[in-house]
């Protein structure tokens, strides 16, 4: 079983980049997407830390935008999806797992009512649509899609206005193309909520999409609200559990502090 959690962290300060690093490496996960990183010194120190410790790092690095990262605990090797509007807010890996399998760490932009903004978000997850429509369907079939999207449901209760139909066709595409909504599948008709906005009303922005050859691999996928009681970041984490075999690498500690060198 290969499990995994995707959590937005928000451009985490130093500061707080530290108390995540400490939640993430007490748990068991292999594989952390993690969304809303940036070019400050949190997400540096973050993922240094797993690059130090012996993880596997992928991050797409974008001047001036938040973006994605991807970590873990097997062996990776990069995996680029092509002409995607904002490169830096996607990041991918191909793991030899069994059967081999491609993820994708997903940061779609967020927006207000500009039309510069507007456009923005929306020119990239026409993008990004395209791009995984010209995958080869045997990498389709085997990919898993998971991060914070920025979009709600057709039928999210309760139904938020102001959302547009290229936001909700984000959803319909992916299914349209095979993929399956992971929390759907293992708890049908239940809303889960991944965002609380200032009145209290939900959103679920955060979640995982696998692809159709795995769709019966799938042993659970649920919310943890854990990461906003502690006050990691203001969304949920998403873990999903799916029935792959594959070899850990071998990894220290990322939280463990440096040793100091005496002279």
């Amino acid at each position: 079983m290969v499990t995994a959690l995707t959590v937005n962290i928000g451009a985490a300060s130093k500061e707080r980049a530290e108390l995540i690093l400490r939640w993430l490496t007490s748990r068991q996960e292999d594989i952390f997407l993690l969304t809303e990183t940036s070019g400050g010194t949190g997400t540096a120190y973050l993922l240094d830390r797993f690059r130090h410790a012996g993880y596997t790092v992928l991050n797409t690095p974008d001047v001036g935008e938040r973006g994605a990262a991807l970590v873990s605990r097997l062996a990776g090797r990069s995996f680029l999806l092509s002409e995607v509007s904002i490169p830096g807010r996607v990041s991918g890996a191909i793991f030899d797992t069994n059967p081999r399998t491609r993820w994708l760490s997903v940061y779609v932009p967020s927006r207000d009512r500009s039309a510069d903004k507007t456009t923005r978000k929306e020119l990239f997850i026409a993008s990004l649509l395209k791009a995984l429509h010209e995958l080869p369907a045997e990498e389709r079939d085997h990919l898993v899609i998971g991060g914070d999207y920025n979009v709600i449901a057709t039928d999210h209760s309760p139904m938020h206005p102001g959302f547009l139909p290229f936001e909700f066709g984000l959803l319909d595409t992916l299914r349209s193309q095979g993929f399956v909504n992971a929390h759907e599948h293992c708890s049908p008709g239940t809303q889960a909520y991944s965002w609380i906005g200032r009145t209290g009303a939900g959103y679920c922005y955060d979640y995982f999409h696998v692809g159709a050859a795995l769709a019966d691999r799938i042993g659970g996928c649920a919310y943890l609200h854990e990461t906003r009681e502690l006050g990691l970041t203001d969304h949920a984490a998403v873990r999903l559990e799916i029935a792959l075999d594959a070899v850990r690498l071998p990894y220290g500690d990322a939280a463990e502090p440096d040793e100091i060198a005496l002279f």
